[in-house]
């Protein structure tokens, strides 16, 4: 009788995860830190130590491209130091006095982690290593990147060397809105003019695991473990995970994404009267603890914004929307008066 019981006990539990309506349970990950978050709006969705700093290995390379893209450099042409062919990791294999465009070292650097290709780049964009660790510094407090510290443009570890999810996080958000980087990080093959052979890109859950993923990077050190960042669009709707030290990064990025896509819809909120709205990710369930209140300011004279909408997550605050007087609409009257005034350089009335 008890083992029946028992049974009917796991298979009511069972069918009890499967009511509709009701909110999946967070995926778990393997990773000592982990973050999902949706790249509009910069909401996290799911995090896990995300704010601790850790040793971040090759996804620093991330800020790297993003730094080169930014410099205006792209068409120059770079060459190659002996300091950057004698870095040690991962290489796109230069050859010291080699002369490639800035450009192709950043696709380098992107799908083959090449290290080389990091220190060439960061001697060209920043005039040494030294002077483009401090532009890396310097965007990473641009950024709010509170917990991060560059000590190299390729990642290797030092004791100072390091960043969080979360700031990696912020940092891909801000990459993903260059047209030029998100060409890059979501190619899978590329061929540079000056190689015998294309490169192929080392992210998996572009090339093979995951069919939404529009790029992300990849990296690993035995101190760091494996790091991973990946960017994924549904319906819409982008989202960015990121995982440090994690030994099972494929799953638990897919894992991520799928959970995050099935629970979270970009949604619009309105209000009603004065016409503001934000569109934010929300759950079936949190839509109806979402809301707006509006302060109006002090009128005073030629004033144009009126107040402002703020919109709430039950008490948290999401957005908000400034308010503007609305245009009287222009008189005939009116029109004739500001075209004679403009061309006689008199007042009518």
């Amino acid at each position: 009788m008890f083992k029946r019981m028992l049974v009917i006990l796991i298979a009511l539990s069972l069918c009890a995860g499967l009511l509709p309506g009701q909110a999946a349970a967070k995926p778990g990950v393997a990773a000592d830190s982990a973050i999902l978050m949706e790249l509009s709006t910069g909401r996290v969705l799911y995090e896990k130590n995300a704010a601790d700093p850790k040793r971040i290995a090759s996804i620093t390379k991330i800020m790297t491209a993003i730094i080169a893209i930014e410099s205006g450099k792209m068409d120059e042409t770079v060459t190659v130091s002996k300091n950057a062919i004698y870095t040690e990791g991962s290489s796109i294999y230069l050859k010291e006095g080699e002369e490639i465009p800035l450009a192709d070292l950043v696709y380098g650097l992107m799908l083959r982690s090449g290290n080389d290709a990091a220190v060439a780049i960061a001697e060209h964009v920043g005039g040494s290593e030294e002077g483009f660790t401090h532009l890396m510094n310097e965007k990473a407090a641009w950024l709010g990147m509170q917990d991060s510290h560059f000590d190299n443009p390729h990642g290797l570890d030092t004791e100072s060397h390091h960043s969080s999810a979360y700031d990696m996080a912020l940092l891909t958000r801000y990459a993903m809105k260059n047209d030029t980087f998100r060409k890059v990080s979501s190619t899978k093959t590329y061929k540079a003019d000056s190689k015998r052979y294309a490169w192929g890109n080392k992210n998996k859950m572009l090339t093979r695991y995951y069919e939404h993923s529009t790029g992300g990077k990849t990296g690993y050190t035995k101190k760091a473990g494996r790091t991973l960042v990946s960017t994924a669009e549904k319906d819409g709707m982008e989202l960015v995970v990121v995982t440090i030290n994690d030994p099972d990064d494929w799953r638990d990025h897919k894992n991520l994404f799928e959970w995050g896509f099935d629970e979270f819809r970009l949604t619009k909120l309105k209000q009603p009267e004065t016409g503001t709205s934000i569109i934010y990710p929300l759950t079936d369930k949190e839509k109806k603890a979402a809301h707006s209140v509006t302060y109006m300011l002090k009128q005073q004279e030629h004033q144009q914004q009126i107040g402002t909408d703020v919109y709430y997550l039950d008490k948290t605050r999401i957005g908000s929307v400034p308010i503007y007087t609305t245009p009287e609409e222009p008189t005939l009257a009116g029109t004739v008066k500001q075209v004679f005034d403009e061309v006689a350089g008199v007042r009518l009335w």
